[in-house]
């Protein structure tokens, strides 16, 4: 009995382990935080054997060198990869062209588009050599993905040199892309039976009866992917600054100070993912430097005018280091917002300061110079005045004699004597 029990055992088949598809999204600029997500989740797909991993993209562009990570992961993975530009209005942009040509099976939705991946600088103002050599490089790059996956080589890099953009059915007709899926559903079923080669040999997909996986960002990588966006990386800067600004013109307040510090390490975090021009960083500071000597040093405005040409300049060339995609600019209204509120709290600033300047005295003895008083007996030239219903010593300063009852003005004030001279005035 024990004997027949080990033979059904070893002869009888072990259950296959279920079938799975790992379903990745990534919604928006490409950076360290969607690299990371994205070769993490495509190298677990292939240590638990996945049947294939989707990856639903929509994006306008990236970082250089994120792609190229993204790209390498997907071409030496064992397990199929489908890149799914989706849903219906989204794009593959810049960056984009590359991760989708690079996919075992290219996917579009209905209503979408790809290409223009021509690499740019912000400003237009990088070196002609160094541009072309950009553009070779990537122009090279993208030939090589199209090579490897027999995809239309010529139209790649025609998206990198020329920034050619087409829609999904013109990408099937010119072999840019494998199929149009109106939703996920058919592109499980058309890509069913599908054979493609891996780095593990030549695989056939097979979606039937295959478990989906949806992996999502943790609320880590997605809060890391929102302020890693150039113009929240901006605004978060400039909050910094702007805090301990406060901070400074109000020792003690505090909120401003925690607010403003917080605000510069999700900054410098940003930054850090960021191609950031290291001379424009430097501008924006002493722009900040300039406005707090303004609060301490009055310059007639001289030190704000100094600040805002360089929070301009700094804010405009603060990811000007290079070819990177336009996807990773400052946005112009939000450059113009923070310059343009910066420019009128400052001169606002200015105004007070010297609106102040002009107030007469509001403390000390200085304080009752023109008041109107009155002599309370003889001023010849000494006596008392009564000034606020308290009672003075005084001195008359005039050659006539100044009568008890009459109206003084006060013009100086001597110790705890006051100067005065005789007036018409009412009191």
């Amino acid at each position: 009995m024990l004997l027949l029990l080990f033979l059904l055992v070893v002869l009888l088949p072990l259950p296959s382990p279920a079938k799975t598809i790992y379903i990745l999204s990534t919604n928006g600029t490409i950076n360290p935080v969607s690299e990371s997500y994205l070769v993490n989740n495509i190298g677990k797909a292939s240590e638990n054997r996945a049947e294939c991993v989707i990856i639903k993209l929509n994006t306008p562009g990236g970082l250089l060198s994120s792609t190229r990570n993204i790209v390498s992961a997907i071409l030496r993975s064992p397990v199929p990869i489908i890149v799914y530009v989706s849903p219906e209005g989204a794009q593959a942009a810049s960056a984009g062209v590359f991760i989708t040509l690079s996919a075992h099976v290219a996917a579009m939705a209905q209503s979408t588009n790809i290409g223009a991946a021509h690499p740019v600088s912000l400003q237009g103002s990088m070196d002609s050599i160094m541009f072309q050599k950009s553009t070779n490089d990537a122009a090279a790059f993208i030939r090589t993905i199209s090579k490897k996956r027999n995809r239309n080589v010529q139209w790649a890099e025609d998206a990198v040199r020329k920034s050619l953009s087409i829609t999904e059915n013109e990408a099937l007709k010119m072999n840019v892309i494998n199929i149009i899926s109106k939703d996920l559903n058919e592109l499980l079923r058309q890509i069913n039976g599908v054979e493609v080669e891996t780095t593990s040999g030549k695989r056939k997909i097979d979606t039937e009866k295959a478990q989906l996986v949806y992996i999502d960002m943790n609320f880590r990588q997605k809060f890391l992917d929102i302020i890693c966006d150039p113009n929240i990386a901006y605004i978060f800067l400039m909050l910094g600054f702007y805090g301990l600004i406060f901070e400074l013109y109000n020792p003690g307040a505090i909120f401003p100070g925690v607010i403003g510090a917080i605000s510069l390490i999700l900054a410098f975090y940003s930054l850090n993912t960021l191609p950031v021009n290291y001379a424009a960083l430097l501008l924006i500071i002493l722009s900040i430097v300039l406005f707090i000597l303004e609060i301490k040093i009055v310059s007639h405005g001289l030190l704000t005018i100094g600040g805002v040409i360089m929070l301009a300049l700094g804010s405009i060339m603060l990811f000007d280091t290079g070819p990177i995609p336009e996807s990773l600019s400052i946005s112009k209204e939000i450059i113009f917002g923070v310059v343009g509120f910066t420019t009128v709290f400052f001169l606002f600033v200015i105004t007070l300061g010297i609106k102040a300047q002009h107030l007469r005295t509001s403390t000390g003895p200085s304080s009752i110079i023109g008041e109107i008083a009155i002599a309370l007996s003889d001023l010849n030239p000494f006596g008392q005045v009564s000034l606020h219903g308290e009672i003075w010593s005084a001195e008359n300063l005039g050659s006539d004699i100044i009568s008890k009852g009459e109206n003084v003005e006060i013009v100086n004030v001597r110790d705890l004597d006051l100067m005065v001279r005789k007036c018409n005035h009412a009191s």
